[in-house]
């Protein structure tokens, strides 16, 4: 995905292609949406869609536990994100709001897979601010003074539930896995003006109006492996391979990351940025490193 913001480390650090010229600030990766589908890469169900496959094929796909999910579409969305540049402030509304708001709700999750010295984010609010000192600052174009700033560093991880305040600082090459949706209000962009020389659209009633005001200074987590995260929409854990394996039930899918290094699984070899899934009568399968340091994400869907 072309973004203003974006860059080309996703092809120096992982080798992808992409296209000349071009700022790529995501890449989605495991997407079931209207208009982007991840398609099946080789085998005898090649070029089926994931859409395809999770209305279709569910329970021999994903696993039998899955079968009376209420998601019409497969409920992850994972993509990488190359931010050379700032992103504005946003924020995503809770499923209390987001329907009144004409949006989809949307909790997410970033693990920092590469970041710069000096690479920094905002996330929550500082300690004590208020609503209305919020609005106030955000009418005024002031609201920088509102957010916390937190350092960052490669292996670092922040859970993003839906109402927090939150922007990427240039520098970072992150993975992002989240509830299947696209919708964002952007709260702030610290006075920048777009490609037109004018100022961006803000979203500013949805924003107040999905923003959580009881979110002070959140922290950034550093943790070498174990489970990352895990909410009703999505579970993340890193291992380091060879690893003992930390307790997917049998019979479920999971979606891997390479972090780094490689690994081999089914007699495919996945290099680092490689981001593939592995179908429910297949979980036990082992993940073989192909070098040293080998480190990998592994996402789930908790069953309801």
């Amino acid at each position: 995905m072309e973004r203003v913001w974006g860059g080309r480390r996703l092809k120096t650090l992982y080798g992808k292609s992409l296209p000349n010229g071009i700022p790529i600030g995501e890449s989605w990766e495991i997407v079931d949406r209207e208009d982007t589908q991840s398609l099946v890469h080789s085998g005898p169900l090649r070029g089926r869609s994931l859409h395809d496959l999770w209305t279709t094929k569910r329970s021999e796909i994903f696993g039998s536990g899955y079968v009376s999910h209420p998601a019409p579409r497969f409920p992850i969305l994972l993509k990488l994100l190359d931010a050379r540049e700032p992103l504005s402030l946003q924020v995503h509304p809770p499923a209390s709001v987001a329907q009144s708001l004409g949006g989809e709700p949307k909790t997410e999750m970033w693990y920092f897979a590469n970041a710069l010295p000096g690479a920094t984010i905002h996330a929550g609010l500082k300690a004590g601010v208020t609503r209305a000192r919020f609005e106030s600052l955000l009418r005024a174009g002031q609201v920088a003074e509102a957010v916390p700033t937190l350092p960052v560093e490669t292996g670092d991880s922040l859970f993003i539930p839906s109402g927090r305040l939150h922007a990427i600082g240039g520098g970072s090459v992150i993975v992002e896995v989240q509830q299947n949706s696209d919708t964002t209000y952007r709260v702030f962009d610290w006075n920048r003006t777009g490609l037109d020389g004018r100022p961006r659209t803000l979203h500013i009633e949805e924003s107040l109006a999905s923003t959580d005001f009881k979110d002070f200074e959140p922290s950034v987590h550093h943790q070498a492996e174990g489970v990352l995260a895990e909410c009703p929409f999505f579970k993340l854990e890193k291992l380091s391979l060879p690893a003992v394996d930390s307790g997917i039930p049998a019979e479920q899918f999971a979606v891997i990351i390479v972090l780094s290094g490689g690994v081999t699984c089914g007699e495919i070899n996945f290099a680092a940025g490689s981001v593939f899934l592995i179908p429910a009568p297949l979980a036990r399968i082992a993940l073989q490193p192909t070098s040293e340091n080998t480190e990998v994400l592994r996402c789930t869907l908790p069953l309801i």
